[in-house]
């Protein structure tokens, strides 16, 4: 993909996601950077920001992860795409402020590399996923997914 190419579908994408925050019931725009606030000896800590939303209605801009298996109901929500799964590749290699999403619906989401915008429920608090093992940290849950172009 050229320069050009990749503007122009940023920039498509930028529309695509303010149309898309404009419409539908009230949510807070959380971005990837808000999410936590430092780097401690214990981990990432989480923002002041972040635990407030905790429970409410949230909106994130991001891409989806190439999927663990074809049929989970989750997909990991990262700020810039990845080329592999979260579970093919090294700790090292895997982005720390990932988000899990469970939509709401099955229908109308898949792995196309093209950005995603999420509305749904911010939950908070280590969770394990009891098909895969997967450990989150950060999730959104109930969500509508919608793909930008």
């Amino acid at each position: 993909m050229n320069r050009r190419s990749l503007l122009r579908l940023c920039s498509g994408a930028l529309c695509g996601a303010a149309l898309w925050m404009a419409r539908g019931a009230r949510a807070d725009a959380l971005a990837f950077a808000e999410i936590y606030q430092a780097q401690t000896v214990r981990g990432l800590e989480l923002s002041t920001k972040s635990r407030a939303l905790a429970g409410k209605p949230v909106q994130m801009l991001g891409y989806m992860a190439p999927p663990l298996k074809p049929d989970v109901d989750f997909f990991v929500l990262t700020r810039a795409p990845v080329a592999l799964c979260p579970f093919c590749n090294s700790d090292a290699d895997w982005p720390s402020d990932i988000v899990v999403v469970y939509p709401r619906e099955r229908a109308g989401w898949g792995q196309d590399g093209l950005p995603v915008a999420v509305r749904g429920t911010l939950e908070l608090g280590a969770k394990v996923d009891a098909r895969t093992g997967f450990v989150s940290l950060v999730r959104v849950v109930d969500a509508d997914v919608t793909t930008l172009r």
